[in-house]
């Protein structure tokens, strides 16, 4: 699928169809006779998703014949518990920007929309481009202010003692499910990163005025903060789920602490019924009218002493 937006009356307006008009192209999925259309207007070819998914920097950050070819990874669909990463291309023409992608990050609808309806003065492709990296980045600041609201509740769930419901496997799963998506922040952050010093660059060779190079610079130290704050919390997490097992590790020791008691009180209680359990034939207290009732309390009192022993010096 292919969406256009050309420009009109400092507002993108969107065709559903490539346009040798518009200034900036939206590939969704391409399909082979689509890709070909894009390249016979560029000019020159676009990355095939094999290329998009090379790791090495040299296969994601490039000049072309004509232009500057740029791949980033982005995040979509974070609020649910799978969020799905993939890379997304951002081609840099001499007149328009395509951008190329197989799945569908939050700012690709919410950038469309505004620009489309509050006139960003969106003139050329630079600026295009531009506008589109910090909706990125605005958009994985929000996907990591949500995700510290997160953290902190459940920093409150583990260190919260009162809480005796507290599930200890539910919260070490919410725990790696915030890990994960972390991890997964940070790599996007760094591609990012490289994409915007490259961007600089590229704009820097062009020509492109003043004010949009200084919204690049301004780009890339944002995406440097957001990586540190995507560190913190990282560090957060590593933090609350150390903090998660010790706490099973207190939980369990509490509990074999209790065995443990248990035992060492039943201990004399038994010596004794073994004692008198056996059958040897001298033994002068079989003989006893009061024999049982005295072992048996003998047993209760042996019992209880450990108890009040134990409860006295704070190990109950």
């Amino acid at each position: 699928m292919i969406r256009s937006y050309l420009m009109t009356e400092g507002r993108l307006e969107r065709r559903d169809a490539v346009s040798d008009e518009a200034l900036w192209i939206d590939m969704i999925d391409p399909t082979g006779a689509e890709v070909d259309a894009v390249e016979r207007l560029l000019g020159f070819s676009v990355p095939a998703r094999a290329d998009m998914e090379e790791i090495e920097v040299s296969s994601r950050l490039y000049l072309a014949d004509g232009g500057a070819i740029m791949t980033a990874i982005l995040p979509a669909h974070t609020e649910t518990d799978d969020p799905e990463m993939s890379p997304v291309s951002f081609v840099l023409a001499k007149d328009r920007l395509v951008t190329i992608r197989y799945h569908e990050p939050r700012a690709f609808t919410t950038f469309p929309a505004r620009a489309e309806r509050e006139a960003p003065t969106l003139e050329t492709a630079e600026g295009v481009l531009i506008a589109l990296l910090e909706a990125v980045v605005d958009r994985l600041a929000d996907i990591l202010e949500r995700a510290a609201q997160e953290i902190d509740g459940l920093s409150r769930r583990i260190f919260q003692r009162d809480e005796a419901e507290t599930d200890h496997e539910k919260v070490l799963g919410a725990v790696g499910a915030k890990g994960e998506l972390l991890s997964n922040i940070r790599d996007s952050l760094v591609t990012l990163d490289r994409l915007a010093r490259f961007l600089g660059h590229v704009a820097q060779g062009r020509g492109t005025a003043n004010d949009l190079r200084d919204r690049i610079k301004t780009l890339s130290r944002d995406v440097r903060s957001l990586l540190d704050h995507a560190g913190f919390l990282s560090q957060k997490i590593t933090f609350l789920l150390d903090a998660t097992l010790g706490m099973i590790s207190i939980e369990q020791n509490a509990i074999i602490k209790i065995f443990s008691v248990v035992a060492v009180m039943f201990l004399p209680p038994t010596l004794i019924a073994s004692v008198y359990g056996m059958n040897f034939q001298h033994m002068p207290e079989l003989a006893w009218p009061l024999g049982y009732p005295i072992a048996v309390a003998a047993m209760m009192v042996s019992a209880i002493l450990p108890y009040f022993y134990f409860k006295r010096r704070g190990w109950l």
